[in-house]
């Protein structure tokens, strides 16, 4: 019997067989929110009151939900990170940004700045996938920069802010970690994220929480004599949300799932809930791979594991693409590994919304098929 003939009992499949680290699983009860908003919010405007009651409770429960001090606001625009980069290289830095760079979205970001002509060359601290390196302060940056967690090698970073750099801002990216890593928001000024990692919705939309620091150092640019498209326009983006909406029209299904996941982690216990499971979840498997004797876990400092996203390294005698095309022939899903990490291993999202008793399930179901192709 070859690899991919493999079938794995019911008995040992989980029951959500959704495990990616791009779009989470979407939980049934986002999917209801969505079917009942059809009748009387789907389908109207953006710009009317019950739209606006949504992004209203939306804004408040994300603080809620992080714990935000006092002053901050949670402001949001249409497009996701890729969106919101360009904007903060056009309306958050002045003159020097500062980034981490040991992933996909920190190296993107850092692309951003360091291209923009109006802009000095960036500061750009790389670390070897898997690990990851630390900032210092230093002359003329005016910006910080890293990932929270990084989506494409596991990798989780510390939020803090750099000593000696307190006049700077701190600009987070949340994307993968908003919602389920712990977050202390006073050592950052702007937390940003797309929702459809943890808070299992869809893309095309990117929120942040942002400090009085930062609205000011938007403003201050805003009134300079930079170029900043409309679409781009942090000040647009802080105007229009503070009359709870984005510039252009939004996809509302996003809203109501992303405010019936609200309501679900808020239940959960707040952001420490919610680090919890994930951190259940998460332990499970690395507990697994070191313990296994064809895996390990790809990140080696226990300190720099992710808990939202584990990547694990399999022995050469275990083909991990062909184990993860089993898998998807038995419905499970998405744990191919990062396709520029060119790694012989397995990606496995444990974001809050995935049951740690599925994940428990998936590696029995992994443990079943390297048994019988080896």
């Amino acid at each position: 019997m070859t690899q991919n003939q493999i079938q794995i009992p019911d008995r040992l499949l989980p029951q959500d067989r959704r495990f990616g680290a791009g779009p989470s699983k979407v939980r049934q009860a986002q999917i209801d929110a969505v079917v009942a908003a059809q009748p009387s919010l789907l389908g109207t405007s953006h710009r009317q009151a019950s739209v606006k009651s949504l992004v209203a409770g939306i804004q408040s429960k994300l603080l809620e939900f992080f714990a935000a001090p006092e002053g901050y606001e949670v402001i949001l625009g249409n497009g996701g990170a890729t969106a919101f980069w360009d904007a903060a290289a056009f309306g958050l830095v002045k003159s020097r940004a500062q980034h981490l760079s040991f992933g996909e979205f920190g190296a993107k970001f850092a692309a951003a700045t360091n291209g923009a002509p109006f802009l000095e060359d960036s500061e750009i601290i790389t670390a070897p996938a898997g690990t990851r390196p630390a900032p210092h302060a230093s002359e003329g940056v005016d910006v910080y920069a890293w990932p929270h967690n990084e989506t494409s090698t596991g990798v989780s970073a510390e939020v803090r802010r750099v000593p000696g750099a307190e006049s700077a801002l701190h600009v987070t990216d949340g994307t993968s970690a908003a919602g389920g890593i712990a977050v202390d928001l006073s050592e950052t000024d702007v937390y940003y994220f797309s929702p459809q990692k943890n808070f299992a919705s869809d893309g095309g939309l990117w929120l942040a929480v942002i400090s009085p620091a930062a609205a000011q150092r938007i403003e201050e640019i805003a009134a300079s004599d930079r170029w900043i498209p409309d679409f781009l326009s942090l000040k647009t983006a802080l105007d229009n949300s503070r009359l709870h909406q984005t510039y252009n029209t939004p996809s509302l299904t996003t809203l109501v799932s992303l405010d019936a996941q609200l309501d679900w982690l808020l239940e959960l216990g707040g952001i420490e809930g919610a680090a919890a499971r994930t951190a259940e979840s998460s332990g499970i498997i690395y507990r697994w791979a070191e313990e296994h004797p064809l895996a390990r876990p790809f990140v080696e400092d226990p300190a720099d594991r992710s808990p939202v996203i584990v990547t694990v390294d399999f022995d050469e005698s275990v083909d991990a693409a062909a184990l993860a095309k089993t898998l998807r022939a038995n419905g499970i899903l998405d744990v191919e590994p990062y396709r520029k990490l060119g790694r012989n291993q397995l990606r496995i999202a444990t974001f809050v919304s995935i049951d740690p008793s599925d994940v428990r399930q998936l590696l029995a179901s992994i443990d079943y098929v390297l048994e019988r192709a080896l």
